[in-house]
This record gives C-alpha cells, sequence and structure tokens, in this order.
C-alpha cells in the first residue's frame, strides 16, 4: 500500500471508529504522553488558569536546552479520574492524539505501536487495519 493510500485508510478508519469509543472511559493518553507545549499554549492556559507565566511554567513545565517545553508530569497535571480538567484549553499535542489525520501516517507507525495497547482507538484501528489490508503474520 502506498503512502498516500495507507493515509486514507486509517484516517477512514479513524473517523468510523473513534465515534464508539468514549476516551473518558481510560484516560490512557493522559497517563502516558508526554505533551510538547510551545510558547502561545503555555500563554493561553496560564491566563485561563489566572497565573502568571512564570508560576505556570515552574508548576507545570520542563524547559529542555533547546527552549522545548514539555508538561512535567506523567500522568497529566490536568488529568481529573479519566477527563481533561482544562479540555477547551488543552493543547495541540492533546488535540491531534492519536493524529491518523496528519499526514505520513508511515512515518509514525513506532510511535503508534508504543500507544497501541493503552489506547483503543490505535488499537482498532491498527486491527481492522490488518484485516482490511490481508496482513498475514509470518
Amino acid at each position: 500500500m502506498d503512502s498516500l493510500s495507507l493515509d486514507k485508510a486509517v484516517f477512514e478508519l479513524s473517523e468510523a471508529i473513534s465515534p464508539k469509543i468514549e476516551c473518558t472511559d481510560c484516560g490512557n493518553c493522559c497517563k502516558s504522553l508526554m505533551v510538547n507545549i510551545d510558547e502561545e499554549e503555555a500563554n493561553n492556559l496560564s491566563a485561563y488558569l489566572g497565573q502568571s507565566r512564570a508560576e505556570f511554567d515552574a508548576k507545570y513545565l520542563d524547559k529542555g536546552e533547546s527552549g522545548r517545553m514539555v508538561v512535567n508530569a506523567i500522568p497529566c497535571h490536568f488529568l481529573v479520574g479519566n477527563s481533561c480538567s482544562v479540555y477547551e484549553h488543552r493543547f495541540a499535542g492533546c488535540k491531534e492524539f492519536p493524529a491518523f489525520h496528519v499526514p505520513d501516517f508511515n512515518k509514525r507507525l513506532f510511535t503508534t505501536y508504543m500507544h497501541y495497547d493503552r489506547c483503543p482507538i490505535i488499537f482498532n484501528v491498527m486491527e481492522t487495519l490488518k484485516i482490511d489490508s490481508g496482513f498475514k503474520q509470518a
């Protein structure tokens, strides 16, 4: 299967499978993902929480030497039960997960399989893709 056909297949499977799965039944992505944050996202959430950026950064972020920022806790600070307490203000990486709508799926296979046993959407998309593509285990 070529890259464009694969992208189309996983997107269509995700669109069919995702509505059947209630993410708040598990919340596993929030319990296991390391999320990258950009300046605008940090500014928006710190403002929503009524915190200065310095206060927000000290409490919730780690910064690498390159300036990249990541949430400094796994599970995420904002996970309450299995739901995001800042859902309307969540980060782009959270909104995009599991990213079956993003092109070049074939370049993210390793990352996808890292979450295969954690995310019911990923599991079901990949298992259905195996069936649909005629995958045969060696």
